[in-house]
């Protein structure tokens, strides 16, 4: 009662409001300033929320003014919802009328169904009165058939066993067993008659025979499916009532179809390699049988198995589009054809329709289970590891092929396949990586680092090794010499080798488009010039056998772009030192040693994905050793296994490392030192009492390798062996880039959990291959200018003069000399090998930052020097930056703020000096010291020079 009281009061109040006339836009501020909580759900306590926010002194007057706010809010909040009501009324009531209006429809439509309903009563009972007589006649008319019938059954049951005979001869097999059916039933009716009493027993014997001939026929089915006669055996069973156990007979032949196969195959090929007629094989396991496969017939006898194989599975695919073709018509005709009488015949016919279809598909998995132990068994019987590489390719295509139709014929991964073949490729793998490896290692410590002539438009697809990246369909044991249309993407193999063929043939592919002819001395044609400008390497005792035989142009015979003359060269930039205008990759044979090697690394990991990280890693370390190897060779800064250190390369080491100018990134330090410790074995002791562990650590790796004698990087008319420098170094630039190109191939394979890996190597290792470069050709720009000479020079000069010199000292002439002679040792280098301008531009970098260091290490062993002096110093430099500019392109000159800073901090008074010193690290503490000390007496006191020195010490303090 007091509920609906309250609900009065309520709707009173609202009463009230909407009485009231109140402005729109008022209500609707007052409605915003609502704070956005009480807008949340319904569990939020408003109470709680209102007593939390009291402050801890309580004002009436505010607490008032507050509810009043609140009350208005809340009246403001009703009134918009009474609003919003009344809004709805005229919809709610147009919506009440349609639902009357519904359910007077609904029942005049319930009086139209009665009458309708009454009205067919009457005609079906007028229609089954009217039919009486006809039925009555019809009646009649079939007993008098019947009786017609039984006649003609008893003069035929007289020549029954002759019938029988023929059909079963002609393989009839739904005529005989029809007819011996009908027999026994014509039998059985007709007992009563003593001229065929005798007749039961005789026909039942004859059903059992003809049912064992049926097994028989079933059995044929396994190996080469017929049409025709796969229909007469199934009318048959169907007629037996035993089409379940049809189906189950059917799995057993499949069964023991492809142990029996699997078996003769490979018995045949152990006879014929056994040479004698002893049967001591027939009565082995076809385990043990498996492990007498010898090697040259291992390859013939896994295509004969898997084409013996593919038959039984294409059987055993045709039986099952059969039953769905037959399973399609016969659904089409008992829809056109429905009898209430056949409503039992048709539920049995769908409960065997759908126990075929169960066990036909339960049976694809059992099957593909058994070829898949089988060729497993086979695989595992034969240790591969010494095969030829192709040939285990072409095992690996097998496979890969068998693979591809278990995903077609099941939709299974092939999980048994893919371990067997996967534990043989690893294994096969290991040995096959580590043989390389070693041939690398040989490669590398016999090569001399003359370039290989390629044709400027050289790529790695005319590799026949990486032939196969060019084909969008899947790897195939017999590649047609047509090109790979829509086959494997629109149609099985089951589809296309259903009618004819095997898709296990194996053809011999003749190889004369293996690849292009992408040896430009072989290739030159009428190109004079060109073979002018590599006439030192350009004979063919240059090139490997190998090579000569691998690259034949039997694709495109394109002739090799032609070269610029020896004038134009010597006319071109000073800092491009370019053989022609094509710029020919700059590899070695060695390098494309190590890309084919890629290529079949590659091949074997698109034929059997299971092994791609294993692949991936052991192409990576194709890669780290020949990082390794070239920055072994020409990267150190040591001479240990050539002449003695000169005393001008001490300085230049010496002049460098104080500097603080790192040749090496963090990042190349640590892939060198992982590429060592991972990969290359530093031991040289035979100790055998290590663990079996470091042991097999140790036959992971590889002896580090050691640079041809026939390499030599002493002398300075060569500029200490840069034609050499050059092709190792960009030839693996070459190399990475090739890995930068091949990089979204491997990310394809590799799996999702070792991608990392992947990411790693390129980051962290075929990235920094480029970052070789500076400790390489920092070797020969420490080496190419002699700059301790010019130290001595600078000692002799002296610096303070008390009037303006106009005329520069000769160390810069003689320091000139020596760029203008190494600009000329380099375009004698250009004659023999293509400078690419980022190799010119670092050799030019170091060289000059090599030498303004000096410039300035020279400046610091000054004594005393003037104002004059420092202004001869300023004009020396000059006059030298002026003259170097016209030897080389590199804008800015590199360390030209270097040397200018040093010479105008002379000029500093006390406290500027004092600051400068802090922000310019870049100089050592003698440099600073010495500029301290020179300044003393012109405008620096001793006290200044004691503060400025402690404050160089505090800066070398944490350096110690």
């Amino acid at each position: 009662m007091q509920k609906i009281k309250s609900l009065m009061a309520r709707q009173e109040e609202l009463r009230e409001l909407r009485e009231q006339p109140t402005d729109p836009q008022a209500q609707q501020e007052i409605i915003n300033s609502i704070e956005e909580v009480y807008f949340s759900n319904d569990s939020f306590d408003i109470v709680k929320y209102e007593l939390e926010k009291l402050p801890p002194v309580l004002s009436l007057q505010e607490m008032e003014e507050y509810r009043d706010k609140l009350k208005q809010q809340q009246a403001a909040v009703s009134k918009k919802v009474a609003d919003l009501i009344l809004e709805k009324q005229p919809a709610y009531v147009k919506e009440l009328e349609r639902v009357t209006s519904l359910q007077t429809g609904l029942q005049l439509a319930a009086v139209i169904c009665t009458n309708g309903r009454r009205h067919l009563n009457i005609a079906k009972e007028g229609f089954t009165q009217a039919s009486l007589g006809l039925l009555a006649n019809q009646r009649k008319r079939q007993l008098l058939i019947g009786l017609l019938k039984s006649l003609r059954t008893i003069k035929t049951l007289q020549r029954t066993d002759v019938r029988l005979s023929e059909m079963l001869e002609e393989e009839d097999y739904p005529g005989a067993i029809q007819l011996c059916l009908e027999c026994q039933k014509a039998a059985s009716t007709f007992k009563h008659y003593s001229c065929i009493s005798e007749l039961n027993s005789k026909l039942q014997d004859t059903l059992e025979q003809i049912e064992e001939q049926l097994d028989v026929a079933l059995s044929k089915i396994c190996k080469n499916f017929d049409i025709n006669h796969y229909t007469k055996v199934q009318q048959a069973y169907r007629l037996l009532g035993k089409t379940q156990t049809a189906m189950d007979q059917l799995h057993m032949h499949f069964t023991q179809a492809i142990h029996n196969t699997v078996f003769q195959v490979v018995l045949g090929y152990v006879e014929l390699c056994a040479g004698n007629s002893d049967t001591k094989f027939q009565k082995l396991q076809y385990k043990d049988l498996c492990t007498h496969i010898t090697s040259d017939s291992y390859i013939p006898c896994l295509a004969d198995l898997c084409k013996a194989l593919w038959e039984v599975m294409l059987s055993y695919y045709r039986t099952m589009e059969w039953h769905e073709k037959h399973d399609r018509d016969e659904g089409t005709v008992s829809s056109s054809v429905s009898d209430g009488n056949n409503v039992i015949g048709a539920e049995e016919t769908n409960f065997d329709r759908s126990y075929v279809q169960k066990k036909l598909e339960h049976g694809l998995s059992r099957i593909w289970q058994d070829v898949q132990l089988k060729v497993k068994t086979y695989l595992l019987g034969t240790d591969m590891s010494n095969f030829k590489y192709d040939d285990f390719i072409f095992v690996l295509d097998i496979i890969s092929r068998l693979m591809q139709v278990g995903e077609e014929f099941c939709g299974s991964k092939s999980e048994v396949l893919q371990e067997s073949i996967r534990k043989q490729s690893v294994n096969y793998f290991k040995n096959y990586h580590r043989t390389r490896l070693e041939e690398l290692r040989m490669f590398l410590e016999n090569e001399t680092w003359e370039l290989c002539p390629v044709k400027s438009s050289f790529s790695i697809l005319q590799l026949h090794e990486f032939k196969f990246m060019e084909q969008s369909r899947s790897p195939s044991v017999s590649p047609s010499k047509q090109p790979a249309s829509a086959i494997s993407t629109t149609i099985t193999l089951f589809e296309q080798y259903c009618n004819e063929g095997n898709p296990f043939e194996i053809q011999v592919n003749s190889k004369d488009d293996e690849t292009e002819d992408v040896l430009a001395s072989n290739g030159y044609e009428s190109d004079e010039q060109e073979k002018s400008a590599y006439q030192e390497y350009d004979s063919d005792s240059d090139v490997p056998e190998e090579l000569k035989r691998d690259y034949v142009d039997e694709q495109t015979g394109d002739a090799p772009v032609k070269s610029v003359s020896r004038e134009t060269l010597r006319s071109r930039k000073r800092s491009d030192y370019n053989l022609n205008k094509v710029n020919a990759p700059i590899l070695t044979n060695t390098t494309l040693n190590v890309i084919r090697l890629v290529g079949k690394y590659m091949q074997m990991m698109n034929i059997l994905k299971p092994i791609a990280f294993d692949v991936i890693h052991f192409m990576s370390q194709l890669f780290d050793y020949y990082l390794y190897a070239v920055y072994t060779f020409f990267g150190r800064n040591d001479t240990s296994s050539s002449l003695p250190t000169s005393s001008r390369e001490q300085y230049s080491a010496r002049q460098f490392e104080s500097t603080g100018l790192g040749l090496s990134s963090n990042r190349l330090r640590t892939t060198l030192n992982r590429i060592q410790e991972s990969l290359i074995d530093l031991e040289v002791s035979t100790d055998t009492t290590g663990t079996l562990t470091a042991a097999e650590e140790r036959k992971e790796k590889v002896p580090s390798p050691h640079l041809s004698h026939l390499v030599v990087l002493t002398s300075g008319n060569t500029l200490y062996g840069l034609a050499e420098r050059v092709v190792a170094t960009e030839s693996l630039v070459f190399l990475a880039e090739q890995f930068e190109f091949l990089q979204s191939h491997l990310d394809a394979v590799m799996p999702a959990a070792k991608k990392p890996f992947l990411q790693q190597f390129y980051s962290q290792t075929v990235s920094t291959a480029s970052e070789l470069r500076k400790p390489i050709y920092w070797i020969v720009a420490a080496k190419a200018i002699d700059y301790e000479q010019m130290l001595l020079l600078m000692a002799n000069v002296k610096w303070d003069v008390k009037e303006i010199m106009s005329q520069h000292n000769v160390y810069v002439d003689a320091l000139l000399k020596e760029f203008e002679q190494f600009n000329r040792r380099l375009n004698e280098v250009s004659k023999r090998v293509r400078i690419p301008l980022p190799v010119s531009n670092i050799l030019w970098e170091h060289c000059i930052r090599l030498a303004n260091r000096t410039i300035v290490e020279g400046y610091a062993n000054v004594k005393k020097c003037s104002n004059e002096g420092r202004a001869l110093m300023q004009l020396d430099f000059q006059q030298f930056l002026m003259k170097l500019e016209k030897l080389t392109d590199i804008r800015p000159i590199p360390d030209k703020e270097f040397v200018e800073t040093y010479i105008k901090a002379y000029y500093l008074t006390e406290n500027d000096m004092e600051r400068w010193i802090k922000e310019h690290r870049e100089y050592s503490t003698k440099q600073l010291t010495n500029l301290v000390n020179v300044c003393l007496g012109s405008h620096i006191n001793k006290k200044a020079r004691q503060k400025l020195l402690a404050a160089i010490d505090d800066l070398d303090r944490p350096k110690r």
